[in-house]
């Protein structure tokens, strides 16, 4: 392979040069995900836990252990143990540690498979599971090696069954019926959310959604995990049915706090959205422009204009980052069909 370098982030790191992004590479990075790291820098910093020890599994150029030990407080870090079972991937990210000037003595580098890698572990309080296609291969290690009050945080790029295009396939990785609709991204999400949960049950681990997203080719969920039979228990109760889809999950996706934070240390147009509609303790949100062909007519009223009336009304209303054409919104489905075509 040739190699090019490439900057994100405080990160300079040599990365393939290949264009079409597959994961039959032997070393994988992919620039759209910046976002993706983002995201996860700003939620570790926000969330200012002390002693991080730190798994990322499936390393690629190893640039998010990189920009890791850059950008998070670095006295918040105890250790980053990063793994990838490819031998030229493990070359690559010794390169890439030896350009952002990272002695090896802070840094553990394993070369083997990513769940015999986790297990071999005590255990990790951060979790970083980002896999080319499903997660689900991963999971059980993950949710086995998650200690009380850690975070995992889980990828899945395998979107189209979970939002409803493969019907089949979804039923069979992840133990729900999907739905293909305005709703198919928060939907699928939610399904993914439960199937993580029940890995997690069975370890008497309660995992909760404390920000999730769905943005490009990919759904991204963050959980705290408690350990305890009452707490899985309550999980399992917010496990059922929505819109003709699931179980799913039908609890908060994220913590409306920390939505604010890390809106606060990445201001993006997504965080932004994320951190309005989390205010909201919804379940599912509204298509505009569907009411209105519903009724026959035309979308007449802007959105910032609906949202307004919405709230004059005593409710409340957001945009949605799922949807360009939604609001979400508490106020019940036949007064915003009034609301709107009135």
């Amino acid at each position: 392979m040739t190699y090019k370098k490439v900057k994100e982030g405080e990160a300079t790191i040599l990365a393939p040069k290949e264009e079409k992004i597959s994961g039959d590479l032997p070393v994988f990075y992919n620039p759209i995900m910046k976002t993706n790291r983002d995201i996860s820098i700003a939620l570790l910093n926000a969330l200012e836990k002390e002693d991080l020890d730190i798994a990322l599994p499936l390393a690629g150029t190893g640039i998010r252990a990189i920009r890791f030990f850059k950008e998070l407080k670095r006295d918040n870090i105890k250790q980053i143990c990063i793994n990838d079972c490819n031998e030229e991937a493990i070359k690559v990210i010794n390169e890439n540690f030896k350009l952002n000037s990272i002695a090896e003595e802070d840094i553990e580098i394993n070369q083997t498979e990513a769940s015999l890698f986790m297990l071999k572990h005590a255990g990790f309080n951060y979790i970083d599971v980002d896999p080319f296609g499903s997660p689900n291969p991963f999971l059980d290690a993950s949710c086995k090696k998650l200690s009380r009050d850690g975070i995992l945080a889980v990828t899945a790029t395998d979107t189209a069954p979970l939002s409803g295009t493969y019907t089949k396939v979804c039923r069979r990785k992840y133990w729900a019926e999907p739905k293909k609709d305005h709703m198919m991204h928060e939907t699928g999400l939610r399904i993914l959310i439960r199937k993580i949960q029940l890995i997690a049950v069975q370890y008497e681990r309660a995992l909760t959604p404390i920000y999730s997203y769905s943005d490009e080719h990919y759904m991204r969920v963050f959980f705290r995990c408690k350990k305890g039979k009452k707490h899985c228990d309550e999980i399992l109760s917010q496990h059922k049915m929505f819109n003709d889809a699931g179980p799913l999950w039908l609890g908060p996706l994220w913590d409306e706090d920390l939505a604010e934070k890390i809106m606060n240390l990445n201001p993006c147009t997504l965080t932004k959205l994320i951190k309005d509609e989390s205010k909201i303790h919804s379940i599912g949100f509204y298509n505009i422009p569907k009411i209105c062909k519903k009724h026959k007519i035309g979308v007449e009223k802007k959105f910032d204009q609906i949202m307004e009336l919405i709230k004059a009304k005593g409710y409340q209303a957001s945009r949605t980052h799922f949807d360009k054409e939604g609001i979400r919104t508490n106020m019940p489905e036949e007064e915003l069909e009034k609301v709107v075509i009135g």
